[in-house]
């Protein structure tokens, strides 16, 4: 996103053009006006990554225009990063610009950030890292007070953690979580608040089980428990599932099964097409559970036809979907057996053309 469309000043104005678009997508499915939830117009991200490009002494944060991809645009700021982000650029530049063992074959840098003030840096080079590049790191992150992991091909050093904590305020509770570098969260930490209480709020009068897809580390399988008996939450990858199993320990919850299959495989175990040791995992065969709801965030591509069929045979599906295009896609099937009961959009990439979505789906009579 070129930084000279955030325009703080038109930001409802650029977001009403945009939920404006959006709705007209979701007209043929008679889906109700949605409850839409802004950004904050500045500081939203806690996630920002930037090339660094040399010029003889010089060293810079970059972008590219998406028309250029050529041409290095240095950054001076970036004001819709997180205000801890926003502080730690400048200092980190000054700091790698002075120091040869930390600058030498720097190819990028990436910045994680949380609510609870935790910050990550990575920074990845074209060389590979010995130990006085460490010592040099440690140095660093002890003067920044942040951790620091270096990336080079085959090769990840960690100077602290890599991983940060996250606090968030959820209906009057606060959950703990732990973000891995690397592996997905959600860059608006504000909006992500607002989708997580939109689904509970959902959820709260569904009862029974709930089964949830492509689950991460938790981030909604955490809040959502307290709506449901049990839940039994999938994820295919082994970063995330680990995450999601220190979370559930760390804020005590004990209702969920976390099961690292992906959603093709879920829906083949049930259709009864495949047996899978791992949902030997389970205290119990998952046709025993009830389960009556499905929750999914799939990635852009949205749900495959396959997973489109076993979602269609429960009674309530909740969708949050990060291309209103793939869902769409998904509801001329869905619509098929379910109606669109309510409907949300969530801000999460103001300036752009992206738009979060929520549904709730209901089985028609």
């Amino acid at each position: 996103m070129p930084l000279s469309r955030v325009k703080p000043e038109h930001y409802n104005t650029l977001l009403a053009e945009k939920v404006e678009r959006v709705s007209a997508l979701f007209r043929p499915f008679s889906a109700p006006e949605p409850e839409v939830f802004p950004s904050p117009p500045e500081g939203f991200r806690m996630r920002a990554e930037f090339r660094v490009w040399h010029e003889g002494d010089a060293l810079d944060y970059v972008m590219f225009r998406p028309e250029d991809r050529k041409t290095p645009v240095p950054l001076a700021e970036f004001p819709i990063a997180c205000s801890r982000i926003q502080l730690l650029m400048p200092a980190l530049m000054q700091r790698l610009r002075c120091e040869p063992l930390l600058r030498r074959k720097l190819f990028q840098v990436e910045f994680l950030g949380t609510l609870a003030g935790d910050t990550l840096v990575t920074l990845v080079y074209h060389r590979r890292l010995e130990d006085d590049w460490e010592q040099a790191a440690t140095e660093l992150a002890s003067e920044l007070d942040i951790s620091i992991v270096g990336r080079s091909r085959k090769q990840k050093r960690v100077i602290g953690r890599d991983f940060v904590r996250e606090k968030l305020p959820i209906d009057g509770r606060s959950y703990h979580y732990r973000q891995y570098e690397q592996a997905f969260t959600q860059p608006n930490a504000s909006v992500n608040i607002a989708m997580i209480e939109w689904a509970c709020r959902q959820a709260r009068d569904l009862g029974g089980d709930l089964l949830e897809l492509y689950c991460g580390n938790g981030n909604f399988t955490l809040p959502l428990s307290t709506c449901f008996g049990q839940v039994v939450a999938t994820e295919l990858s082994k970063t995330s599932v680990r995450a999601a199993r220190e979370n559930l320990d760390a804020n005590g919850i004990d209702n969920i099964e976390i099961i690292r299959l992906a959603a093709e495989e879920v829906a083949q175990a049930m259709r009864g097409e495949r047996e899978f040791r791992r949902l030997a995992q389970l205290p119990k065969p998952l046709a025993e559970y009830d389960l009556r709801t499905v929750f999914v965030d799939p990635p852009r591509a949205g749900l495959d036809q396959y997973t489109v069929q076993m979602v269609s045979e429960f009674p309530a599906v909740l969708y949050i979907s990060c291309n209103p295009h793939t869902l769409a896609d998904n509801l001329l099937t869905l619509g098929e057996t379910h109606r669109v009961e309510q409907f949300a959009m969530f801000d999460q990439f103001p300036y752009t053309d992206h738009m979060e979505c929520g549904v709730l789906l209901r089985r028609k009579q």
